[in-house]
């Protein structure tokens, strides 16, 4: 009876515990659909990105790499594959050896070394690193490219076993191809090819991929980003096993342009030869001729129709990857560093071929082009005499006779006394005639060619001199006190030399004295210029006064539309050089190859065109003397001129002369 009395008699009982329970399953409907809501309208970006990557894959297509080509379209540089044998990175991670064994086992298939392997699977740059180009400079997210170039079949027999060669795969990779048409080498202009770095790819904003190749030198580097072209990307879906079920999308490559360049392979053919069959003949008379360059330019637009260093390499080599046994043989001190360029980035003394501007500076500190000047055996500078080449005095001659003779007291004179009208050593580098003529044909700085690595010269002015002797005055004093026993044990003469300019430079070295003005004149001294300077200078000279930036790309080329678009020329301007001053400098060049220093070597040379130049022979203290020629032709109407200059080769007029001569001719036929 209790609990009946107690018991609602309406069943408020269940009502209350079901809205209790509607309630509960009300919120969790509230809950659910606020989630749903958050994941649709705030995180949708993150599951459709969390999605794709669980289901999809983008393939990175890389794009074909545009060609360069020489004038007339003989190609230079283009593209072919080769087979590469890659590796899991997983694999090494997970391996007890770091994939020795493994590795061990490829190489013996692949007749390789195994070292050679092993040292790929290491980034540049992490602890146990072998030095580049032996480890992997590419993305730690990409297969290990272990070994390149290596035989078809050989490589295809690893992925036949794949129980016994886990993680190793065989792709045929685009590389680069230098065809050498009519033996060309131009691995100067041309350059190489490098796989991008972290870095780079990083850095790139996904322009560059970790699969890319991308220039390390030369027109490769200079034009990459036109030469490259865009990679394309596919992105398929994958099951749970990896394995591709469809394509979701496809963006196709965008293959790069050609690059069409202003060289022509016949005359670079020939300077090629000309160069090198001129040093062995130097070798051969008992001369070092270690280095040599030298440059063809278009005097009335810059463009460059040659251009030839040595000692040089064959591009080539780094196709598909070069090997470390390959790099070291390229970067060994005996080698001669052949990957430096010797026409843009090697300055050396001009010698007698700045006497050319030498002549327009010494009109514009006063002198007359009518008179005559003294042509001594030597001219004595306070207590040193500066004798002239091989002693020889040629009496009171004119500046035309002292070009075509070479006499260098004429300049010693006219130097001399410029100096001294400037206040000897309170004079300023912004009046000085000489300093300011040369700086106007563009010595001293860098050309602006469209070549990387180009050095600048050096014009050792006043300035210069001062923040030398800032810069290097301890230990110059320090040599002036404790002189050069080291080299004492070899040569006492050296040592000696040594210590007395030691000494005098640690008193006097900021000073820009009457010694350097004259050697300055003749080129010789600190006065340091490249082949493509003194060939864009002598192109001023030849076109009446105009300086052009130097150019080797014309246009890049669409391969599929055909559509072009022009290089843009490069900057030029107007020398303070009088007409009259030019007409009388380019007579005097022609009488040097008539009947001067550089007679002997044209003679015979076809009338149809004639040449005009000047000979140099720097001398350089403890080596033998630098061959320079400068030149242009026809005389009577300039359109190349070519510059050459041969490191040890002696004589202006035995070694750098018969190369320009060689040149020539193979102009002469091109026309």
């Amino acid at each position: 009876m209790t609990d009946v009395g107690l018991r609602p008699r309406d069943g408020s009982g269940h009502q209350g515990r079901f809205v209790a329970v509607a309630a509960v399953v009300g919120l969790l409907f509230v809950v659910l659909f606020g989630r749903l809501a958050q994941v649709q309208l705030t995180e949708h970006s993150d599951y459709t990105a969390a999605a794709a990557q669980l289901n999809t894959r983008t393939i990175v297509v890389p794009a074909v790499r545009g060609r360069i080509l020489d004038r007339t379209g003989k190609a230079l540089a283009d593209n072919t594959s080769v087979t590469v044998v890659t590796l899991e990175r997983r694999v090494v991670a997970e391996s007890d050896d770091g994939a020795r064994g493994l590795l061990a086992r490829v190489a013996t298939v692949l007749d390789r070394p195994v070292d050679e392997l092993l040292a790929r699977t290491h980034l540049c740059g992490e602890k146990g690193a072998a030095p580049a180009p032996a480890c992997w400079a590419g993305s730690p997210q990409v297969p290990i490219p272990v070994a390149s170039g290596v035989d078809p079949q050989r490589a295809l027999s690893l992925v036949e076993r794949p129980g016994e060669f886990p993680g190793v795969a065989v792709e045929a990779l685009p590389v680069r191809r230098y065809p050498a048409p009519l033996g060309v080498n131009a691995a100067h202009v041309l350059g190489y090819l490098g796989r991008a770095t972290e870095n780079e790819v990083t850095a790139s904003a996904g322009a560059v991929t970790a699969d890319d190749l991308v220039g390390r030198a030369g027109l490769e580097q200079q034009y990459d980003t036109a030469l490259r072209g865009t990679p394309g990307r596919t992105v398929v879906s994958v099951d749970p096993r990896g394995l591709v079920t469809g394509v979701v999308s496809r963006v196709d490559p965008v293959p790069g342009r050609d690059l069409v360049t202003s060289i022509d392979a016949g005359v670079q053919a020939t300077t090629e030869r000309a160069l090198a069959r001129e040093m062995a003949a130097a070798r051969k008379r008992g001369l070092p001729a270690d280095s040599g360059g030298a440059v063809v330019l278009d005097v009335t637009t810059g463009q460059v129709v040659a251009s030839a260093s040595a000692p040089t390499y064959d591009p080539n080599v780094w196709t598909g990857g070069i090997s470390a046994t390959q790099y070291s043989a390229l970067t060994a001190p005996s080698a001669g560093t052949p990957l430096l360029s010797r026409v843009t980035g090697s300055a050396m003394a001009p010698a007698s071929t700045l006497k050319a501007l030498s002549v327009p500076a010494a009109v514009a500190a006063g002198n007359s082009l009518t008179r005559t000047y003294e042509c001594g055996s030597a001219y004595r500078i306070g207590n040193r005499s500066f004798r002239n080449f091989e002693s020889r005095g040629y009496g009171p001659i004119t500046f035309h006779r002292a070009l075509e003779v070479s006499c260098d007291t004429v300049f010693y004179d006219v130097a001399y006394r410029s100096w001294l009208a400037l206040g000897g050593l309170k004079g300023s580098d912004a009046k000085d005639p000489f300093i300011t003529t040369v700086r106007d044909f563009g010595l001293g700085a860098r050309t602006g060619i469209d070549l990387p690595g180009e050095s600048a010269g050096r014009i050792p002015d006043r300035t210069w001199k001062r923040q030398v002797w800032e810069d290097t005055r301890d230990e110059t004093c320090r040599r002036a006190k404790s002189g050069y026993p080291e080299v004492a044990r070899e040569d006492r003469a050296r040592a000696a030399y040594l210590t007395a300019l030691a000494k005098e430079n640690c008193q006097s070295g900021a000073q820009f004295r009457a010694g350097d003005a004259a050697n300055f004149s003749i080129g010789q001294g600190d006065v340091a210029t490249t082949p493509l300077q003194m060939g864009v200078a002598y192109a001023a000279i030849a076109n009446g006064g105009v300086v052009h930036a130097p150019r080797v790309g014309v246009r890049v080329v669409d391969p599929v539309s055909g559509a072009a678009e022009a290089v843009a020329a490069g900057p030029a301007h107007r020398t303070a050089l009088r007409a009259d001053v030019a007409a009388y400098v380019q007579t005097a060049l022609r009488a040097v190859v008539v009947s001067g220093t550089g007679a002997p070597t044209f003679r015979g040379m076809a009338a149809d065109w004639p040449v005009s130049g000047k000979t140099g022979t720097a001398e350089v203290f403890g080596r033998s003397d630098t061959s320079w020629f400068l030149s242009y032709a026809p005389t009577t109407r300039p359109r190349y001129a070519v510059s050459v200059a041969v490191s040890q080769g002696g004589h202006g007029s035995e070694t750098a002369a018969p190369i320009a001569r060689s040149i020539h001719e193979a102009l002469r036929v091109m026309r």
